[in-house]
């Protein structure tokens, strides 16, 4: 059975960073592509950014030179480094996971495995 186990989160002030981390069991964690999503209150889900399993990166513009994706393929394990947190960063943040090519995934509806959701607040 496919799991992703979240960890990390919680509340820090603006200007401040978290990391989230995601552990992948039950697939070739290598062979699929790994995104994070949030959801704030009243909103749609949107993506934040994702990697493909050769590790080219992308990212929504909100967050563009400010949180990391990565992964470690070793230890099956996804991670989001948020730096220069801002009020409007504040959300649920999800990972994701899918056997096909990032590029070919449009919108969070399209991904097949999920994290279980892990909060950040982050206060002015």
């Amino acid at each position: 059975q496919v799991q992703l186990v979240q960890s990390g989160g919680g509340s820090v002030q603006a200007g401040g960073s978290l990391r989230l981390s995601c552990t992948v069991s039950g697939y070739t964690f290598n062979r699929h592509c790994m995104a994070w999503f949030r959801q704030a209150p009243g909103k749609e889900r949107e993506g934040v950014a994702d990697i493909d399993r050769d590790a080219m990166p992308s990212y929504a513009d909100s967050v563009k030179g400010r949180f990391t994706i990565s992964r470690d393929n070793g230890r099956n394990t996804l991670y989001l480094q948020m730096n220069s947190l801002a009020p409007e960063d504040t959300a649920m943040y999800y990972c994701a996971a899918d056997d096909r090519w990032c590029a070919l995934l449009h919108g969070a509806s399209e991904y097949t495995v999920w994290g279980q959701g892990t909060q950040v607040t982050v206060s002015s």
